[in-house]
C-alpha cells in the first residue's frame, strides 16, 4: 500500500473516532459528569470544554481564541505542505506517520473551534444537556467553539519530600490533565519523533545516499555479487 494511502487513513481514524467520541460526550453528558471506564478508579468520562490550548490549557486574552484558532489553520496547511515534501523524499515511513498523527490531532481540535459553537447550544454548569441546533443557532461564532475533553486518568498522587525546593511538601496528582484523541494523537506523535528520530533520520540519510549516488549503489550491488561468484568459483578450483 501506498504511504500516502496509510497517511489518510491514519488522518481519517483519528478524526473520526476523536469526532465521534465529542459528539457523543457533548450531547449525552452533563457538564463535569465523570464515568468510570470499565470500572477503573484511574480512568473515566470526565466532560469539561475548554477555549485553549491542549490539555485544557488556556490562552486568556479577548482575541487569544480567534489568534489560536487561525494559528492552528496555518500550521495544518504547512504540515500538510511538510507530508508533501517528506514523500517527495522518500522519507522513513516512521516519521511520515508520526507527522500524520499530529496533522489528524491539530485537525480534529481546529474542527472544535471552527464550528462547535455554530451547532452546539451551551453545556450548563449545573444540570442540563447540550443540544445540536442549524448551523448559526449555537453559542458562539465561527472559529469560537469551545474543544470538548474527556480522558481523564488520576493514576495516582505523588508525594514530594520537603527537601524539593518550590514543590517539595506537597501532594500532587498524576496524571490530572483532561484531554481528548485529538490531544493524544498530537502527543503520541511528538513522543514517536522524540523517541525515534536517530533511527528515522539514519534511515533518511541511506535513502538519500541512494538516491542521489544510484550509480555507486549499483556498483557497489555488482561487486558484492562479483566477490561471491568469484568465491564460489575459488572454492571449485580449490576442491
Amino acid at each position: 500500500m501506498k504511504k500516502s494511502y496509510i497517511i489518510g487513513f491514519i488522518i481519517a481514524a483519528v478524526l473520526i473516532l476523536d469526532q465521534v467520541l465529542k459528539f457523543y460526550i457533548k450531547t449525552n453528558f452533563y457538564y463535569n459528569q465523570e464515568v468510570s471506564i470499565l470500572g477503573l478508579n484511574w480512568a473515566f468520562l470526565r466532560f469539561v470544554e475548554n477555549e485553549g490550548m491542549a490539555f485544557g490549557i488556556i490562552f486568556d486574552w479577548e482575541y487569544g481564541k480567534l489568534l489560536l484558532s487561525t494559528f492552528r489553520i496555518l500550521m495544518v496547511i504547512g504540515l500538510f505542505w511538510y507530508i508533501r515534501l517528506l514523500l517527495q523524499a522518500a522519507a522513513p515511513s516512521g516519521y511520515l506517520y508520526a507527522v500524520a498523527l499530529i496533522t489528524a490531532g491539530a485537525i480534529g481540535n481546529i474542527i472544535d473551534s471552527a464550528f462547535y459553537g455554530l451547532i452546539f447550544t451551551e453545556s450548563p454548569w449545573h444540570g442540563g444537556l447540550a443540544e445540536m441546533v442549524q448551523p448559526g443557532q449555537g453559542y458562539g461564532t465561527f472559529l469560537h467553539g469551545k474543544v470538548v475533553d474527556m480522558l481523564y486518568f488520576p493514576i495516582t498522587y505523588i508525594h514530594v519530600p520537603q527537601w524539593v525546593p518550590w514543590l517539595g511538601g506537597g501532594d500532587y496528582l498524576f496524571f490530572s490533565p483532561i484531554f481528548n484523541i485529538a490531544d493524544a494523537s498530537i502527543t503520541t506523535g511528538v513522543l514517536i519523533i522524540l523517541l525515534f528520530q536517530r533511527s528515522f533520520f539514519r534511515e533518511s540519510h541511506v535513502v538519500a545516499d541512494a538516491i542521489e549516488h544510484p550509480e555507486e549503489e549499483r556498483g557497489e550491488e555488482e561487486r558484492s555479487v562479483e566477490e561471491e561468484h568469484g568465491g564460489d568459483g575459488r572454492r571449485g578450483e580449490e576442491g
